[in-house]
This record gives structure tokens, sequence and C-alpha cells, in this order.
């Protein structure tokens, strides 16, 4: 075999955990393990580093919340442990930590040669052939702090342009949202657990998942 097959396959077994090319972030840490995290690298120097806006941006995504979402609870509370000084980016990298507060491996142990159906377990094992079985490890939803400490940041300095992204819950199965996104109040998805801006239509979605949940389907 080449070696440029070689290190082709190499890279394949390799998972991806950057993101972006100029604002450039890699994640790091599992679901159940001490500790989550994102090192931001390519963030402009002396950008002012609002602490309390990024704590806002995590609580907004963390679980236990409500009936419908993750009832585990965790604080998400940040540490910053590089490329801030005196509350402005230096230019080096920002590295942010997040403490796993309600890490429950032993909850998992029966999963240790099982696949659970509509996760990631499957998939990521025959993409990289090993995985971590405890919580999804890598593939699972609590990852995604870190990319919201990472978008926080990148919101500041967005920010210092004018320039705004919102987002919200259009659909949850056969329940959607019908209005154009110019005619609605965005603000409003703040007041539901569906992070939809419309109340009725929320009300519709919360009333689904509450259902299924019911069923034993999570």
């Amino acid at each position: 075999m080449h070696a440029t097959s070689l290190r082709f396959i190499t890279f394949a077994k390799m998972a991806g955990n950057s993101f972006g090319q100029t604002f450039r972030i890699t994640t790091f840490g599992e679901s159940h393990g001490p500790a989550i995290g994102v090192v931001i690298d390519g963030c402009p120097s002396s950008l002012p580093i609002d602490l309390d806006f990024i704590q806002t941006e995590l609580d907004r995504r963390k679980p236990g919340q409500s009936s419908i979402a993750s009832q585990r609870k965790e604080s998400d509370k940040f540490e910053i442990l590089s490329g801030v000084y005196k509350g402005k980016s230096t230019g080096a990298p920002i590295a942010i930590l997040i403490r796993n507060e309600d890490a429950k491996p032993a909850d998992y142990a029966h999963l240790i040669d099982t696949f659970r159906p509509s996760h990631a377990d499957y998939t990521y094992f025959k993409k990289y052939g090993n995985r971590d079985p405890i919580g999804g490890g890598r593939s699972s939803a609590r990852e995604t702090a870190c990319r919201v400490a990472a978008g926080a940041v990148a919101k500041l300095f967005l920010n210092q342009k004018n320039i705004v992204i919102s987002a919200y819950t259009s659909a949850i199965g056969e329940v959607k949202l019908r209005e154009e996104y110019k005619k609605l109040d965005l603000q409003q998805r703040w007041e539901n657990a569906a992070r939809c801006p419309d109340e009725k239509t929320a009300e519709r979605m919360i009333k689904l998942v509450e259902k299924i949940r019911k069923s034993g389907d999570s």
C-alpha cells in the first residue's frame, strides 16, 4: 500500500472536532467526563469579553429548564483559562472550560456492548472504529455547550459590526410554524420551552413532545 493511502486511512479515522477557518474553534471533553470545553483561535485582539453575556448564552441552552428538555442538572458555569487579560482578548487562543457537575457514568454501564437506537452510538463506532459509550461521549448533545460558548464570543465581535444572528424552532414533528419570520417577534421565543416565537404553535409543540415522552420514547 502506498504511503499516501496510509495517510488517508489515518486521517479518515480521526474525529473532526474543529470548525471554521479564520475564527476556528476546537471542542474537547466527553458527556460524562470531568469537563468539556473549547479553544478559540483567531479571535481578534482587544475585543471586550463580556462574561455575563457568555453566561446568558450558556444559560439559554443548559439542560433541566423544562419538562421537554434533558433533566440533567448542570449550571454550565464557565472558566476562561487563557487568551483574555483585563477583560479583553489578547489575540492568543481563548480556552474556555465547563466542568460537568451531574456526570453519572455508572448509569450507562449496561450500554457497553449495546448501541442505542436513534443515537449516534453506532454511526460513531462505524466511522471511527471506537467509541465512548458513557452517555454518547463526544457524540452527546452535551458537546454543544462548547459551541455555544464559542458562539457567544463570536457574537461579541459581530455585535460591534451591528450584525445580529437569530434562530428559533420552526417545526417539531408535524407541528409547524406557518408565519414568515419577518412577521414574527423573535424575542418571544425565549418565553417558552419550545423556543418558538408564536405562542399557540409553541403550546402545540410542547404538548406533542410531552405526549411522546409519556409513551416512553425518549
